[in-house]
């Protein structure tokens, strides 16, 4: 009588493999259910710490003087004649009132409410209404949008448009969901055909899917349930579901693969999958752990979007490790036999081949033979490659990480172009409790004559800062040190119960730069006439990149040392930690060096568009990126050491041994990357600059890490170390447990280099 597979175990294990996965089916339901409606709950925001002081500035001046930047901007025009004309007027008081009626508006200044000059283009053909909302940034990003989609367009004779934080925001958001959309659209059939061609079989192909699904409903349960404590940004929700994917596919094709050898190699069905378990689990634990530590690391910024991140992204890579240890065994086992069915590129396939005659085995031997000259030609590539880092400054995006044909885009350059920069660039100083101010006076000259010299002399100061084209007070305006004009009807504003504040307009009109930053911390240094607070936009850059450079050491330090003591105890040995983790910088600097080169410098305009936003990187996204890619390379450096090691434990020469681990695990990273990178270089379709520079960013990594470094260096770097690879003090030596060979590799003569 014939026996069928698993016939052997199949009151015991099948069972149990039917309730794991009824168990994890009935467990992504019910996450996926307690996640519905997360995108609407999370904050597009967190790029600033929340106690620095030009979040308490802004908070200071929304509260005590009803000013500071406003969040929406609306430049309202009339299609002909000027904006003092009666049926203008009109239109722009009945839109004032209309918006002052809404609760959630903290506070509106509008020309036609406060006839300033400065609310008036000089032309007379546009006006400002200047709104501040109320909440935190939730309430803020709902408000904004459903403001903006009531009252932008035709109000009566005026064309409304909208600009400023919130209006950026709320089409960041919206280009985001677009450009992610595409992306999916583009990217999932390129990566089921990956995965059809790697994994052999239709049904093969699927489990990676069904891993990366379950970690991903567990991980949007898990950021739904942090964000009724903390606050949990949008973007981690698209970095760690584009993460739980990859290592869902890095994972399945170590433990299929793995399954495949052993079967291949005459063990059955149950030996097969509990060898499996034993060699490759360990792999996927220590890889899981490794990543999930370089995750955790950014918990020491201070900044929510980091911390989110690493909250997320740890999450989704435990996630992925257990789905990857518990539901695809269970699927292995019940599919049986079917695994390899239904291969639709089963012609194209060329009979499999010895390990010693394989492609990646006869790289790695190619490589070995001249070993100096391949490590000096690929360390001169990375060198190269990472060269144009040493040019870039640093900023944080605004407006002009959006298309040019966005409405907020087109909306933004005309404020700029008439209005100056005083509403969208200015930095703000607040002096909380400074006396002589009058705020609850009706009368204007009782409010603003006041003779204050003390504040007079502090505000000269501040205008002979360089870079400050002209500073507003409650005193007068002052240009170059001087006051070029006295206190007038609008001087009002800048007095408050609660103390007095003043409005400094810079020269340039990109204070999210280098200079933005440097002009904060010029102002910081003046010397105030008691406890200042400076904000604005140039200030939020200065206070990020603070935190930012304060903590990055520790960061490092903290990835760096877990890394070389993971690496340490998996592999027993001292110099492949220490190589692992040079070669992975090297890897990040080539990257950065890149980014540069195409995001500041504008290298591939033809091709990216115009991707430049102001000649900056974002400050923010090369510690988001070192976290996310030091990851994932520590991701494949395991995966080939892990069959190096052991290999070499069997008693192969180093050479061997490496030949071998290549061979083993070449297309198996190959393949991982290439779906990671598929995904990411979807992204660079999108109209964000931001999500280009991601995507962009991270595909690159990926394929730099898995062709120059690990295909090319890490043999030769090997190969050149040779005894000294597995040397290992006296007292870390321990007994060797490794899983006996299956498929025992000869040793090949090595010529010498």
């Amino acid at each position: 009588m014939r026996q069928e597979p698993f016939s052997g175990f199949e009151s015991r294990s099948v069972r149990r493999a039917r309730l794991v996965v009824g168990l994890t089916f009935v467990f992504s339901l019910l996450a996926c259910w307690y996640a519905v409606g997360l995108t609407q709950r999370l904050s597009p925001g967190g790029w600033t710490p929340p106690s620095a002081d030009s979040v308490r500035a802004e908070a200071v001046l929304a509260s005590e003087f009803r000013a500071g930047p406003p969040q929406l901007i609306l430049l309202a025009t009339p299609p002909d004649g000027s904006v003092d004309a009666p049926h203008a007027t009109a239109a722009g008081r009945d839109l004032t009132r209309r918006l002052a009626a809404d609760h959630r508006i903290a506070w509106v200044n509008s020309y036609w409410q406060r006839p300033l000059p400065s609310l008036r283009a000089k032309s007379a053909d546009s006006a400002l209404v200047l709104i501040r909302l109320r909440g935190d940034e939730q309430a803020v990003r709902e408000a904004a949008g459903d403001i903006i989609d009531r009252f932008t367009g035709a109000h009566g004779p005026l064309r409304v448009s909208a600009s400023g934080a919130a209006a950026v925001l709320d089409e960041t958001e919206r280009l985001s969901d677009e450009g992610m959309r595409y992306a999916e659209f583009v990217a999932v059939p390129l990566v089921l055909l990956i995965l059809l061609w790697v994994l052999g079989s239709v049904t093969a192909a699927l489990l990676p899917v069904v891993v990366g699904v379950v970690a991903v409903a567990a991980t949007t349960a898990f950021l739904r349930l942090l964000d009724t404590t903390t606050e949990v940004s949008l973007f981690a929700l698209n970095i760690t579901t584009a993460l739980g994917f990859g290592l869902a596919v890095d994972f399945s094709l170590l433990l299929v693969g793995r399954y495949r050898e052993e079967l291949a190699a005459g063990s059955g069905p149950e030996r097969a999958l509990r060898r499996t378990l034993r060699g490759g689990g360990r792999t996927v634990v220590f890889s899981a752990v490794i990543i999930a530590a370089s995750l955790c690391a950014l918990l020491l910024f201070p900044l929510p979007l980091l911390r989110s991140l690493a909250y997320g992204g740890a999450t989704v890579v435990c996630a992925s490790a257990v789905g990857a240890l518990t539901v695809l065994p269970a699927l292995l086992v019940l599919l049986g036999d079917r695994l390899d069915r239904w291969d639709v590129f089963a012609r194209l396939r060329r009979p499999e081949r010895a390990v010693s005659s394989g492609a990646w085995f006869r790289l790695a031997r190619a490589v070995m033979r001249r070993p100096a000259l391949v490590s000096v030609g690929a360390l001169a590539l990375l060198v190269l490659l990472a060269a144009p880092v040493t040019q870039v400054r640093f900023g944080m995006y605004d407006d002009r990480i959006l298309p040019a044909s966005s409405p907020v885009a087109e909306t933004s350059q005309r404020l700029r172009a008439e209005f100056g920069s005083q509403w969208v660039d200015a930095a703000s100083v607040v002096l909380p409790g400074r006396p002589g101010a009058m705020s609850g006076s009706d009368s204007v000259a009782e409010a603003v004559a006041v003779a204050d010299p003390v504040l007079d002399a502090y505000a000269r100061r501040l205008a002979q800062v360089p870079g400050v084209r002209r500073v507003d007070a409650r005193t007068g305006t002052y240009c170059d040190g001087r006051r070029t004009a006295p206190p007038d009807a609008s001087s009002r504003r800048f007095a408050g119960a609660g103390g007095t504040w003043l409005s400094v307009i810079p020269d340039g009109d990109d204070p999210l730069s280098p200079q933005g930053s440097q002009l904060a911390a010029a102002l910081r240094a003046v010397p105030a006439p008691g406890p200042a607070l400076v904000g604005g936009p140039g200030a939020r850059l200065a206070d990020t990149e603070h935190v930012l450079a304060g903590r990055l050491p520790a960061v490092v330090g903290v990835t760096v040392l877990v890394t070389f003591v993971l690496l340490l105890a998996f592999t027993r040995s001292v110099l492949i930690p220490v190589k692992a983790l040079v070669l992975n910088t090297l890897g990040l600097a080539a990257t950065s060096g890149i980014l540069v080169a195409v995001f500041q410098q504008g290298l591939l305009a033809p091709l990216l568009g115009d991707v430049t936003a102001g000649g900056i990187t974002d400050v923010v996204v090369p510690s988001l990126m070192f976290c996310v890619t030091f990851g994932l390379s520590m991701d494949y450096e395991v995966f080939l050491l892990s069959r190096i090691v052991d290999e070499h434990r069997r008693g192969s020469d180093t050479e061997t041994a490496v030949a071998v681990g290549l061979q083993r695990t070449g297309g198996l990273f190959t393949s991982a990357a290439l779906v990671f990178a598929t995904v990411m270089a979807a992204l660079a379709l999108s109209s964000l600059v931001l999500l280009k520079l991601i995507g962009v960013g991270l595909a690159l990594a990926v394929l730099l890490d898995c062709t120059v470094i690990r295909a090319l260096l890490v043999p030769a770097v090997m190969r050149l170390a040779g005894r000294a690879n597995w040397w290992m003090p006296r007292l870390g030596r321990r007994k060797d447990r490794s899983v006996p060979s299956s498929t025992p590799v000869p040793a090949a003569p090595m010529e010498a280099p």
